[in-house]
């Protein structure tokens, strides 16, 4: 992971509006953020409440309508398309409620896919991605192809593919939406564990069953942070309350 002096991440007075020619949608209304490294930090709310809006706007998928957002300190607003591009490559990871794994590609080569895009030698890509691949504990399953995994093996290879780059900050959208409640815990160890590791998690959920595992629970609702952040006594969140 990569140093910083101050918040990683920082949003003041983000809005985002959505706009057709018969209706104006907003979908976050001005939103304050800030996010220290080596956080755990869940965004919890119910559907609709603009979540996945703010996870877009922080992995660069989205601008903001209105208010600014800095990473290590560096404002995005007056970013080039393609540094925005390299910043989503180098900085930020990406953990989906349905995986996105490319089927006709395998386990190995779906991990490794992400490093492609930068200047490195074969041996280092095949290091890193044997490196994270035994850190999520699918190693053994290399040269297999998605079709052939479960649910929660998939999901495992997705975090694989969001650390291989080293990311300043893994943003995990709905993680365990997909999985069974078995599947579900073992993923969340995982980024437990990695979050122990000193990564920098963001994590959008609905269920406050696992927006408790975060040290600290963001409350959306119609756009807004709707209460202050829960943090417990010893630094894990205590959930929606």
């Amino acid at each position: 992971m990569h140093e910083t002096d101050g918040p990683l991440i920082r949003l003041e007075g983000v809005t985002k509006i959505f706009q057709t020619d018969e209706i104006e949608t907003h979908a976050l209304s001005d939103v304050h953020l800030e996010i220290q490294p080596g956080e755990f930090v869940a965004v919890a709310g119910p559907s609709g409440c603009g979540k996945s809006t703010l996870l877009s706007i922080l992995g660069l998928l989205e601008s903001p309508t209105r208010g600014q957002y800095w990473i290590h300190s560096d404002p995005v607003e007056n970013l080039s398309v393609s540094h925005r591009t390299r910043i989503r490559n180098r900085e930020i990871g990406f953990i989906f409620q349905a995986f996105n794994l490319i089927g006709d590609l395998t386990v190995y080569e779906n991990v490794e896919l992400p490093l492609t895009y930068r200047h490195i030698t074969a041996g280092e890509r095949r290091q890193r991605v044997e490196a994270v691949l035994e850190r999520v504990g699918m190693a053994h399953r290399a040269k297999h192809y998605p079709a052939q995994l479960s649910g929660g093996q998939q999901q495992r290879v997705a975090v694989a593919r969001a650390l291989v780059g080293q990311p300043s900050i893994l943003l995990s959208d709905e993680p365990t939406g997909n999985l069974d409640s078995k599947n579900s815990e073992a993923v969340m160890e995982l980024l437990q564990q990695l979050h122990r590791e000193a990564a920098t998690i963001c994590m959008v959920t609905h269920d406050p069953r696992y927006a408790s595992i975060a040290q600290r629970t963001i409350h959306l609702l119609d756009g807004r942070v709707v209460q202050p952040d829960s943090v417990a006594p010893d630094g894990r969140g205590e959930g929606i309350v």
